[in-house]
């Protein structure tokens, strides 16, 4: 199987660039997992909502630190802004956003806002929620409380062809479950309510045998959690995922069933309900990267388990990023951007509706956000994004000599 951190590769182990790759390295030997013990950045202030207005066009460097020669010195603006001007002079309006670059060390190389956006803005991120919901749900099984053949049998009491669901079912998207229950976004209903609801519903195939993006999947996967503990999903989320990362005294990170509207937080969308700013999903995101030693951390196996397509023979149904010609497959509660899906994935990503896209690449030893809330643009906020995303992809690596 395939190493998950940044100093593994396809072809054995590479030479560690610091101290800190160095630990990595002498973990992953025997656990092809990583070590790293660097601190994401220090919790942001909560931001104001998505209604406010941002600054100007903005540059800064962010915190690079002292180059100790493991961050190489890098004129970013020249590399980074030309590909995000580029894509947004392509569109009738020119999308607002942002964008903010770290190395595997969690300091921001950089960072700037492009039209009216900001970084301590808060937006609804809709399927960017989707990773974050895989690392609640991942950390209750490293902690035993669920594992990934927990069935909805065992959890819920289903029966029947449902009642075989299992927990990486559900967050592979190969439930063979209906992907888009038209309960998920009453905001008048609960989450219990609601999946009662896709309990009765037909199943499109059976589990395991057909892969189709969408939501339904990780609701019944929260509610499963919420039963099992007796505790709520915004409880859960707040104890696995907040007060590990500092962020508990940020009210307003939360889910919702109508994110944008800030409406239904007892019906809360796992798969798209999140509510949060760039720099809060930045911690979120590099603790993801760092696995093991992440301030919500992932135990290595659990960590590479996300990055591998669970059922590579699946039927491939709903593929949004397929729709688009790319190849990508899924993991848990995550795309998976490489070509060999079936043994793991360095790259991960999880763009969403209004364009909110994060990244992390272990191999190549960094994360990265784009920050932005649009209804839609001249292609669809989707494509816009993701297309920045890929284009973004190479500069970068050879930016930081990877």
């Amino acid at each position: 199987m395939r190493c998950w951190h940044t100093t593994c590769t396809r072809h054995g182990m590479r030479k560690p660039r610091s101290f800190v790759a160095a630990v990595f390295a002498a973990i992953a030997l025997a656990a092809c997992g990583g070590s790293d013990a660097a601190s994401p950045p220090p919790p942001p202030s909560p931001g104001p909502d998505a209604s406010d207005a941002g600054p100007p066009d903005s540059a800064a460097p962010g915190d690079a630190g002292a180059n100790d020669g493991s961050v190489p010195a890098v004129d970013f603006a020249a590399l980074i802004d030309p590909i995000i001007e580029a894509a947004r002079a392509k569109e009738t309006t020119k999308p607002d956003l942002a964008f903010s670059l770290y190395d595997k060390d969690d300091r921001l190389l950089y960072t700037k806002a492009y039209g009216d956006f900001a970084r301590d803005r808060r937006v609804a991120i809709a399927s960017s929620s989707k990773m974050v919901s895989g690392l609640v749900l991942l950390r209750l099984v490293s902690q035993g409380v669920l594992s990934l053949d927990t069935t909805t049998g065992t959890a819920l009491g289903w029966t029947g062809d449902n009642g075989t669901i299992t927990l990486r079912h559900l967050m592979s998207f190969t439930s063979g479950l209906k992907p888009d229950a038209t309960c998920l976004t009453n905001a008048s209903m609960t989450m219990a309510a609601c999946v009662d609801i896709i309990a009765a519903e037909a199943m499109v195939a059976l589990p395991g045998v057909r892969y189709d993006y969408g939501n339904t999947h990780l609701s019944v996967a929260g509610r499963m959690a919420e039963v099992v503990t007796g505790k709520s999903w915004a409880t859960l989320f707040g104890e696995q995922v907040k007060e590990p990362l500092g962020l508990g005294a940020s009210a307003d990170l939360a889910y919702f069933a109508a994110p944008r509207q800030v409406k239904g937080p007892d019906n809360p969308l796992p798969a798209g309900g999140l509510r949060a700013t760039m720099d809060e999903y930045a911690q979120i995101l590099g603790s993801i990267f760092h696995g093991p030693t992440g301030k919500a951390p992932l135990p290595a196996d659990l960590a590479q388990a996300q990055t591998v397509e669970p059922f590579p023979n699946v039927v491939v149904g709903n593929s949004p990023l397929g729709k688009m010609g790319l190849p990508d497959r899924y993991g848990l509660a995550a795309w998976l951007e490489c070509s060999t899906p079936a043994t793991g994935c360095a790259r991960i990503s999880s763009p969403g509706a209004f364009g909110f896209t994060p990244w992390l690449d272990r191999d190549k030893g960094y994360y990265a956000i784009l920050g932005m809330q649009l209804g839609s643009s001249g292609t669809g906020a989707v494509p816009f994004s993701v297309h920045i995303e890929r284009d973004l992809q190479p500069v970068i690596e050879k930016a930081l000599g990877r």
